[in-house]
């Protein structure tokens, strides 16, 4: 909430979008440690592990955030557009579960 409060007050200024940007990147960072924590857990055939899969998705938007932090600096705009990607990549339903489902009642 602060770093979002302070993007807003300052009407997307490098060092809050950097922040924000920050932020968003360790949340995705602990999504792909929890993930592949999980995996370990329940082992690599498990059907957690064959659900999640590569988790792709979780890697490009840890990508896409570390790329956009140093780019807040060049145009904070682009960063804001490069966070709404991800958002957006997220919003796409993961097929991934429905079709091991599918596959199981097959």
């Amino acid at each position: 909430p602060f770093a979002t409060a302070w993007m807003g007050e300052n009407h997307g200024s490098a060092i809050p979008v950097a922040l924000m940007g920050f932020d968003l990147l360790m949340c995705g960072v602990a999504y792909f440690i929890l993930t592949k924590s999980i995996v370990k857990f329940h082992g690599r055939n498990s059907k957690v592990a064959q659900v999640l899969g590569q988790d792709n998705k979780g890697f490009i938007s840890v990508v896409i955030y570390f790329t956009a932090i140093p780019l807040a600096f060049v145009n904070p705009w682009i960063s804001l557009s490069l966070y709404l990607l991800v958002a957006c990549i997220w919003f796409i339903p993961d097929s991934r579960i429905e079709k091991k489902l599918v596959e199981e009642q097959a």
